[in-house]
């Protein structure tokens, strides 16, 4: 036994429901938004282990940034080339000498002494670079 609708009860059924046209079009724009003002940021980083876990790469660098890296050891790297700490300020002084506006990312070991990361702010500081970074963070592990 089956039951027929009447013609008049099926077309209100089709007329009825929220039209979701306009919500995706909102939705286009907002994602067309974020995705033009998005910062797209690598890290910039020389493998050590940072206070907050695990040990990080990072392949490419902004050229405007010069890192330097301080490991468990007490070695100092400029741009991934060691150092010693005595000759902090002169390569940073040579750095800030051909980019004035540029800044100083220093990476630390966690394991790295306190004393050492300071002596190697302070060359900075003395380099005359006054936008001086610090990487921090990682993951727990």
């Amino acid at each position: 036994m089956r039951m027929h609708r009447s013609r008049s009860q099926g077309h209100a059924e089709d007329t009825t429901g929220i039209d979701l046209a306009p919500m995706l079009d909102f939705v286009l724009n907002l994602l067309i938004f974020f995705i033009i003002t998005a910062v797209f940021v690598k890290e910039v980083g020389f493998p050590v282990n940072r206070p907050g876990g695990g040990a990080t790469t990072s392949s490419g660098k902004p050229s405007d940034t010069l890192v330097v890296a301080v490991d468990k050891e007490g070695k100092v790297y400029v741009d991934a080339r060691e150092i010693d700490v005595r000759s902090v300020r002169a390569n940073v002084e040579r750095f800030h000498a051909a980019k004035p506006e540029a800044g100083v990312l220093v990476i630390a070991d966690h394991q790295a002494g306190s004393g050492l990361v300071v002596q190697v702010v302070d060359q900075i500081h003395l380099a005359g670079v006054k936008n001086v970074s610090f990487a921090t963070g990682g993951e727990e592990g």
